[in-house]
């Protein structure tokens, strides 16, 4: 679960409360809970049907941010963020660590940072499989994960950015057999109301090890976004996408349709609608609705449950309360 509007908020709050921090030298701490209840309906080919309601923590998460000044134009800085907290259950394991990294920036260098995050494919390309609060099901087919990263992303250029990205995985990691370094090349371009992204992931050392090629647009028209996004990876599918999302008020209205075309031949699609509104400045509510066919039954996780089905239709409700 990935949330552009969350992302965006707990951004600004972050940043307008690390300058009140620093005069301190204190770190700024945010977090964030979030509640979803989900109705999903699915029915293989062969007419089994499963269905069920589930109520979940949708990723409650909560961590710091803290920069200082290495010397003049040069700053140093951290960021450590938990999830999985469970916050639905009264004893729930604990938490587990989402992001964690240490960088420099710089105005005549860019900024270079060291440990867990998102990668620079999925930042530059992958905004549509990343926008919804619960999940399409659909998204880009790159492999290379969050973790072991050290990435680039330079100044700006006169509306170009270039990012890099290198994996380290070594011998004694886990769930990979020998020494590998995938590694991950975009470009971001902006002028006006229009954004170009591409984006390469080598995949190495994870299945066929074919290079992911990502390709995304946007384009904003006052309240309106408008996005379209493709990426193909050899010997396993295509995927193409287009979302429009308008801006009214307190409320963001979404509407986006995914097809992924596996080289198998077999092909599976969904149509999303998502309806927000801002209670105030740290809450939010939601509506989302996925329907979905495909060629061949599929697998879709879903809060806590499992569903297979060659159709499948998805009613969530949830809410954020975030700092």
């Amino acid at each position: 679960m990935k949330k552009t509007i969350l992302a965006s908020a707990i951004a600004a709050a972050t940043f307008s409360g690390a300058a009140l921090a620093q005069e301190s030298n204190l770190p700024t701490v945010y977090g964030n809970i979030q509640y979803a209840l989900t109705y999903t309906d699915a029915e293989t080919k062969g007419g089994v049907s499963s269905h069920g309601l589930e109520h979940f923590d949708n990723g409650t998460t909560l961590g710091i941010v803290h920069d200082h000044e290495i010397a003049p134009g040069i700053t140093g800085f951290l960021k450590l963020e938990l999830d999985g907290f469970g916050a639905d259950e009264k004893d729930s394991d604990g938490s587990n660590i989402d992001e964690a990294y240490i960088g420099v920036k710089g105005d005549a260098f860019g900024q270079v940072w060291v440990g867990s995050d998102d990668s620079m494919y999925e930042t530059s390309v992958d905004e549509i499989g990343e926008f919804w609060e619960i999940g399409s099901g659909i998204s880009n087919n790159y492999t290379t994960g969050e973790g072991d990263l050290v990435q680039y992303l330079s100044p700006d250029f006169g509306g170009l950015k270039l990012g890099a990205a290198v994996q380290i995985n070594g011998d004694t990691d886990t769930g990979v057999s020998k020494k590998s370094y995938p590694w991950q090349l975009a470009a971001m371009y902006e002028v006006d109301a229009l954004e170009l992204a591409v984006a390469v992931d080598s995949n190495d050392g994870d299945g066929n090890n074919e290079n992911s090629y990502g390709l995304r647009a946007s384009f904003n028209l006052d309240a309106l976004r408008l996005t379209g996004q493709f990426e193909t990876r050899k010997d396993v599918a295509d995927t193409f996408g287009i979302m429009g999302v308008y801006t009214l008020g307190a409320n963001q209205f979404a509407l986006a349709y995914q097809l992924e075309d596996k080289d198998s031949g077999d092909k599976n699609d969904v149509i999303t609608l998502q309806a927000l509104h801002n209670l105030s400045d740290h809450m939010y509510v939601y509506v989302e609705g996925y329907v979905s066919s495909a060629d061949e039954n599929e697998t879709y996780e879903v809060g806590n449950g499992v569903f297979v089905g060659d159709e499948r239709s998805t009613l969530a409700l949830g809410a954020v309360y975030y700092f």
